[in-house]
């Protein structure tokens, strides 16, 4: 099985991706953790990524799919994957498929988490509070929301197009939406 986590930040995509490969036994792939990784290593990734992550804007697409490529591959061979935080928009929608379908590893399902925006802030708030991170500053946060609404909201359309999209309340508590997606995923490779 092959999943796509859709999410605006502060959705829950990293903690229902985790729950959703535990049950599935899939590889919980993150490009947003991946990415971190790099910034933290000092790689050549990792140096031009962080410019763009300081600043609450998308890491260009060929450094994503350069660092997504392994892992998605190698995953998708095994029992499959659940990819959260790529792609963002639907030019690397389109990209990422092309790569994708030519491995024979493309997307099936792609599940979108719905979580109102008051919402999306409280818990970013909260995670900048625990977790210490430098890119969850008030600024930053709102330029993330805005550019999560313009470029990554039109992949709900595309994939409604191309795969099944699933779409999910995610302001539930955690366990909840678990088990809505779990039913939903369910559901849809029963057909």
């Amino acid at each position: 099985m092959r999943l796509l986590l859709i999410g605006a930040p502060g959705s829950g995509k990293g903690t229902q991706a985790k729950r959703i490969a535990a049950h599935y036994h899939l590889t919980h792939i993150s490009s947003g953790d991946l990415l971190r990784k790099e910034i933290a290593a000092g790689s050549d990734i990792g140096r031009t990524a962080g410019r763009y992550v300081e600043a609450g804007d998308l890491v260009p697409d060929n450094v994503v799919m350069d660092m997504l490529r392994g892992p998605v591959e190698e995953a998708g061979r095994g029992n499959g994957y659940i990819l959260d935080g790529f792609p963002r928009t639907v030019a690397q929608a389109q990209a990422a498929y092309l790569v994708a379908r030519s491995l024979d590893v493309a997307v099936q399902i792609a599940l979108y988490l719905e979580v109102p925006r008051e919402e999306l802030l409280r818990r970013m708030h909260a995670r900048a509070g625990a977790q210490g991170r430098a890119d969850d500053t008030d600024e930053v946060m709102l330029h993330r929301l805005d550019v999560f609404d313009e470029l990554t909201a039109p992949l709900l359309e595309y994939y409604a197009r191309r795969e099944t999209l699933l779409c999910v309340p995610g302001d539930r508590p955690v366990q909840e939406v678990t088990d809505t997606v779990i039913k939903e995923i369910d559901r849809v490779r029963a057909i």
